[in-house]
């Protein structure tokens, strides 16, 4: 028996999204956001296969030093940018790109000395999410104080952040796009459109994309599925049946006995749990996938192992496959419904000891 879990990569999948996402933004080039280990996915492995990238975004320093470490030679664009001088002049040496968004770091790059200017940086505006960025009223005076300095060597962009761009036709999302389009001049580059703009609103494409969840062929929209918009899913969350249990009527399963049996049942144990990062909120309530059928999830999601109902089912055995997401019949966007969450967070939370298998699978 081979070790499980396994989260099972797709290479050939995550290069048709990048393809797709291409072809659907033409004119764009295309920074591939690959933080929080490229969404649970590996973000070295990540990185390599998506070479056709324009450049890669991650969130804080150490991700971006880790990619130049294994080779990745992108442009690299940190999106919170650094807040030390000793970061700032790392971040010079090993040729990342800043984003400023805050007051505080503009005076740290006056104050420090660097040994060579930085290149592709940004202004990140703020237009409406109030997490980071300079108001759009100052950013004429933002940018003269950043080329004031000498230190960064090409023109400066643009960029912003949708707040609610996974919500179609929002009017807010055209409220924010407008701020944007207001602040800059013909010749500064703007990155504005996430997976969902992408998508749904082909006015912000503009210079710059920043395609992220779609990536990983995960759909952005609610009432849509990966399939619905060409995407290919990337991560295939399996493990295996290395338990049965034959229940009597009344007695119960797992901590807290939360499920009691109504009548005589198998149950089969599966080998994850949340010390996998499948999440506690699927307790009771999650489905997984069993030779090509759905078994309900019975009593709490344990550190290292669930319950599943097998019902009167006899062709399930020790050993056998089981799939938490990514099949078509099982996709992630269901699961996260069935979490009261997001794919986001159930592919970030995928944990270390889960096995990542990467592959070429038909695209």
């Amino acid at each position: 028996m081979s070790a499980y879990p396994v989260a099972s990569i797709d290479l050939a999948a995550l290069q048709h999204n990048l393809k797709h996402i291409k072809k659907l933004a033409p004119n764009s080039q295309v920074i591939s956001v690959i933080k929080a280990n490229a969404y649970g996915h590996g973000h070295i492995e990540v990185a390599q296969a998506l070479d056709d990238s324009d450049a890669f975004a991650v969130a804080r320093l150490s991700e971006a030093l880790e990619l130049r470490q294994a080779g990745i030679k992108h442009k690299i664009v940190l999106l919170e940018g650094v807040n030390k001088a000793a970061d700032l002049q790392t971040a010079a040496d090993y040729d990342l790109s800043l984003v400023f968004h805050h007051q505080s770091q503009i005076d740290l790059l006056k104050t420090t000395q660097l040994n060579k200017p930085l290149t592709f940086c940004w202004l990140m505006i703020e237009t409406g999410m109030h997490r980071l960025g300079f108001s759009s009223d100052n950013v004429v005076k933002v940018l003269e104080a950043l080329n004031r300095s000498g230190k960064i060597a090409e023109p400066i962009g643009l960029m912003s952040h949708f707040a609610n761009a996974d919500l179609v036709d929002d009017p807010r999302n055209q409220i924010q796009l407008d701020k944007v389009l207001s602040c800059a001049n013909k010749q500064q580059e703007i990155s504005m459109a996430n997976s969902a703009a992408i998508l749904s609103i082909s006015e912000s494409h503009q210079q710059w994309l920043r395609p992220g969840l779609m990536l990983y062929g995960v759909s952005p929209f609610d009432d849509k599925t990966a399939t619905d918009l060409g995407l290919k899913p990337v991560m295939k969350l399996t493990s295996v049946i290395t338990s049965i249990q034959q229940l009597s009527k009344g007695e119960q399963v797992g901590y807290g006995g939360d499920w009691t049996a109504s009548e005589s049942k198998t149950v089969g144990i599966v080998s994850i749990g949340y010390g996998d990062g499948y999440s506690r909120h699927l307790s009771g309530v999650g489905q997984v996938l069993i030779n090509g059928k759905h078994a309900q999830v019975v009593g709490r999601v344990s550190m290292d192992m669930i319950c599943i109902d097998l019902d009167d089912r006899s062709d399930v055995n020790i050993g056998d496959e089981v799939v938490l997401w990514g099949d078509k019949q099982l996709p992630i966007e269901r699961v996260a419904k069935q979490a009261n969450t997001i794919p986001y967070e159930l592919m970030c939370q995928v944990s270390g000891r889960v096995k990542r298998q990467y592959h070429h699978g038909q695209s």
